[in-house]
């Protein structure tokens, strides 16, 4: 499927750039050889069915995914962001015999119990010439249900669990994806995101060559680099988290003149504030398209389009995918009824590796996957995420989403960032507590925040306590993990032993 892709396009456009970043830039001609030397070194390198991917998204990560599918291997891009005994659980659970990575993650390397073979010492510029000189191995014969590649994610255990995405779910993500928002070839993409997080794997790598496209990376993200990356290259696509986007929005130098060869601006990963959406539109005429996705679905499941814009919401479905609203009895639920988001289509995973029992409690027998995410759909269609099943409240009897609490703190100037969660209560079951961070040079004290809660939400919605930090601990793409907010929050109810 997608090596067959490559072949199309190095077949029609042999000069093309395909993949560029800032130590090297390779036409599709180049990555098809890149691919195939890659498959050669796996052939001989390792026995296993899983191949292990320690990189950056950059021209290196492309060609190695490539050479991954042409060696008819299952490609797992790891997460180097993790610590040392995280990683260490995940290259156990795969079961790998060889990680492909560079000298940059060397340190990293040598705490994993497994061969990690180095790119730089494999000889390519060698291997580049002399491979001119030989037939290409033919691509194998690939099903669409056959796993492709793994994707660890964790859950609120902390435990690992392997995501498998086949041939079949990942095409058709590109695929609809390209349908949905009107893609063509000649547009170019900037990728920003790690490759090990779904949307860097499928939107910001896999799409763009699937269509021919030519895409820039940022191996490490850096918000001045991204504006003269966009005005530079005249990029046309833009996929990034809101974090990212928010901190493309405060580089002083950036104005609308960095971003008019601008199709799509797409956010995703986390919920866009309102802020970050208004002065993208303010300050630069950008308007930020909101969508929703998961690693479980390959991962888009709908996305607001230029011309079909709803600002709150997370757009229609993309073609193929079915969603319903579902009540606690499993009910079908009507417009503007908030229940859980199930989903049924292609792009639905395989399963999660080696653990059945954790397959089966997500996919029913119907085949819907159950999103664990609240939300509603409108008479129009327009999908609206309101949280968590698992972070909603129960203060009183009454059910709670932090997601409402975060959106009116952020309605005020100064905050930056909020993020709400549960608190065990003797007397009310669970309360609410925020953490909120400052904008720079901003100010704001709990009293002042509270009475915007209270101005603007039922009283048992208010928090508890409003609590001002500097940061908030976050997961490799910015998001903030509130199951350690939690535990922070535990920590500080405990006495102190060395109190009088």
């Amino acid at each position: 499927m997608f090596l067959e892709r490559l072949h199309h396009w190095t077949d029609t456009h042999p000069e093309k750039t395909a993949v560029a970043d800032s130590t090297r830039q390779l036409t599709y001609s180049q990555l098809t050889q890149f691919a195939r030397i890659m498959r050669d070194v796996i052939l001989r390198q390792s026995r296993c069915e899983r191949i292990g991917i320690i990189l950056p998204g950059s021209s290196a990560f492309a060609g190695t995914l490539l050479g991954c599918f042409w060696a008819n291997r299952i490609a797992i891009p790891l997460n180097f962001l993790l610590q040392k005994p995280e990683l260490q659980k995940v290259v156990a659970d795969a079961g790998l015999d060889l990680i492909l990575t560079t000298r940059h993650f060397s340190e990293l390397a040598q705490a994993l119990p497994v061969k990690c073979l180095f790119l730089e010492q494999l000889g390519l510029k060698a291997k580049f010439f002399w491979s001119k000189f030989f037939r290409m191995p033919p691509v194998p014969v690939v099903d669409e249900n056959q796993t492709a590649v793994i994707l660890y994610t964790s859950g609120t255990n902390g435990l690992p669990k392997g995501v498998e995405l086949t041939y079949g779910n990942l095409a058709s993500n590109c695929r609809d994806c390209v349908v949905h928002e009107r893609i063509a070839t000649d547009h170019t993409l900037l990728s920003v995101l790690p490759p090990f997080h779904v949307f860097g794997l499928t939107a910001l790598t896999l799409l763009p060559l699937w269509m021919g496209m030519t895409v820039h990376y940022i191996p490490r993200f850096n918000p001045i680099e991204a504006v003269r990356t966009i005005s530079e290259k005249r990029i046309s696509i833009l996929m990034a988290i809101p974090s990212m986007l928010s901190a493309m929005a405060r580089v002083k130098s950036a104005t609308s003149e960095s971003f008019k060869s601008l199709y799509l601006t797409i956010s995703g990963g986390e919920p866009l504030r309102e802020t970050t959406a208004r002065e993208f539109q303010e300050r630069f005429g950008v308007t930020l398209l909101e969508g929703y996705g998961l690693t479980e679905t390959s991962p888009v499941v709908s996305i607001n389009q230029p011309w079909a814009q709803r600002t709150g919401t997370v757009g229609h479905p993309i073609p193929n995918c079915e969603i319903r609203i579902i009540g606690t009895n499993r009910e079908v639920l009507g417009p503007q009824q908030d229940g859980e988001i199930v989903l049924r289509g292609p792009n639905v995973m395989k399963g999660y590796y080696r653990r059945a029992d954790a397959t089966a409690s997500v996919i029913d027998s119907d085949g819907w996957f159950h999103t664990g995410d609240m939300g509603r759909i409108d008479s129009d269609g327009y999908l609206s995420i309101t949280g968590r099943i698992k972070e909603m409240l129960i203060v009183g009897g009454e059910n709670v989403f932090p997601r409402e609490i975060e959106n009116v703190l952020m309605q005020h100037p100064a905050v930056e960032e909020a993020a709400v969660i549960g608190h065990e209560d003797p007397s009310r079951g669970e309360v609410p507590i925020a953490f909120v961070i400052l904008r720079e040079g901003a100010t704001a004290d709990e009293n002042e925040l509270r009475a915007l809660c209270r101005n603007n939400l039922a009283g048992f919605k208010v928090p508890r306590e409003i609590r001002l930090r500097k940061d908030l601990p976050r997961g490799p793409t910015g998001k903030i993990l509130k199951r350690l907010l939690k535990d922070d929050a535990k920590q500080q109810d405990q006495p102190n032993p060395t109190s009088p």
